[in-house]
């Protein structure tokens, strides 16, 4: 008796792998020589600092200066992981050894960095992890040249600071080495900052994009989905600058109001005391982090190209017409897909926010909110809680992070039983206008 292949949904082995890689860190983070003072950490701090590695978040429970070379290195491996991906890692290492990749597989790929087909798929993941490398590489080099006097020019300590800062900076992780107060202390370090904001903006863009930019060596040949990035990227950070400087005229400079600007873009580096930010600030900040980074990038978020869709479906509606850019109509099942993200992410927040304001009713609603979208939105940022926050809500910002990093539309995915074929109804149902507004 024949036995019949079981086809496993490629969303479901993304979730799986993606749990694999937490509870692997999570048993590594347990041991007693992940922290200097050889305190082994409690399960749920381990837990939750391996998720938020894995999910590129940066929130932290943990001093990650305080750590051992081993935590730093594994801290490092779970942020590298997370943010390429171990699927586009491990394929990548299949290849070097000859394997062969099966159209299953590809398929599985082709999901995991959300692209529309499966030509060139294998290549496209070699780019991806040597571009990552080359870029983490040179952002290294930036740091150690920025951070030598720091450090008194001791070769290996610059050196490893510099690499954590650079894997941390491109993947949008937010962990750094510097202390409690984060990179407040280097405010003024103009190359250190410029490198960690092209990191950030690098790794933001995603792959397929920065792809794009280095192959056609032109603008006018990106693709649509490359162009849209771009704009709104750069839209979005000067939006972010001016309006924290504003907010905050006399107490940031415009290199400090650039860099929030940027690494409120799912990062989660701050060099502004955010304990006393204005309303405006509190606002613009949200705002970013909600926003989040680009399609297939190391980011999390709504996505720029989510917002552009929401954007131009509003403008075109108010008049009258059907949403397009760069002469060419956006189709209704993206309109639909950035709509349905959006009103995910506000309720998930929401529900959240809502959860941790009963498990810990003595903590302000407004830092309850900044602590769920920075969760969701895998940026990291803090308002100075997250380490006097209880187990219960611990547990409610790591299953945000791990929600974020995939995507509501990645976990909502999972119940398309149709996932190899274009679904199509067979019943038509008679059309109702039903009453809105």
């Amino acid at each position: 008796m024949a036995h019949r292949k079981v086809k496993i949904h490629p969303y479901i082995f993304i979730i799986l792998t993606f749990l694999g890689v937490i509870l692997v860190g999570t048993v590594l983070l347990l041991l007693p020589w992940t922290m200097s003072n050889r305190e082994q950490l409690p399960f749920v701090k381990a837990l939750f600092m391996a998720t938020s590695a894995v999910c590129v978040t940066g929130l932290s429970v943990v001093d990650v200066s305080g750590m051992t070379i081993y935590g730093k290195i594994v801290m490092a491996l779970l942020m590298e992981i997370g943010g390429l991906s171990f699927i586009t890692i491990a394929v990548y290492f299949f290849t070097i050894f000859g394997a062969k990749i099966g159209i299953s597989n590809r398929y599985l790929i082709k999901e995991a960095l959300n692209q529309n087909s499966l030509q060139e798929i294998i290549r496209l993941v070699q780019r991806i992890i040597l571009i990552s490398l080359i870029i983490q590489l040179f952002g290294t080099i930036l740091n150690y040249l920025a951070l030598m006097s720091s450090y008194h020019y001791d070769f290996w300590k610059t050196l490893g600071v510099s690499l954590f800062h650079s894997i941390a900076s491109f993947n949008n992780a937010g962990f750094d080495v510097f202390g409690t107060n984060s990179m407040i202390d280097y405010k003024d370090n103009v190359l250190l900052n410029i490198s960690t904001i092209l990191l950030i903006v690098t790794g933001g863009l995603g792959f397929i994009v920065i792809d794009e930019l280095i192959r056609k060596h032109s603008i006018k040949k990106l693709s649509i989905h490359s162009k849209i990035v771009l704009l709104m990227t750069g839209i979005l950070i000067v939006f972010g600058m001016v309006s924290m400087k504003l907010s905050m005229y006399n107490e940031i400079t415009w290199l400090q109001a650039l860099f929030t600007s940027v690494t409120c873009r799912t990062a989660g580096f701050t060099t502004v005391n955010l304990s006393n930010v204005s309303t405006g600030a509190y606002i613009t900040m949200i705002l970013l982090m909600f926003v989040g980074s680009s399609p297939c990038s190391t980011g999390g978020g709504i996505k720029t190209t989510s917002l552009f869709v929401m954007i131009s479906t509003i403008f075109y509606y108010a008049h009258g017409k059907k949403p397009r850019i760069f002469k060419r109509r956006i189709s209704d099942s993206s309109i639909f897909k950035a709509f349905v993200l959006f009103g995910m992410a506000v309720l998930v927040v929401l529900i959240s926010t809502f959860i941790m304001g009963l498990i810990q009713p003595d903590v302000e609603v407004s830092a309850l909110l900044y602590e769920s979208i920075s969760a969701f939105s895998t940026t990291g940022l803090s308002l100075g809680i997250t380490s006097s926050l209880s187990s219960g809500c611990d547990i409610v910002l790591c299953l945000l992070m791990f929600f974020g990093r995939l995507g509501p539309l990645t976990i909502i995915g999972v119940v398309n039983k149709n996932w190899m074929t274009d679904s199509k109804e067979n019943i038509q149902y008679v059309e109702e206008r039903i009453i809105v507004g």
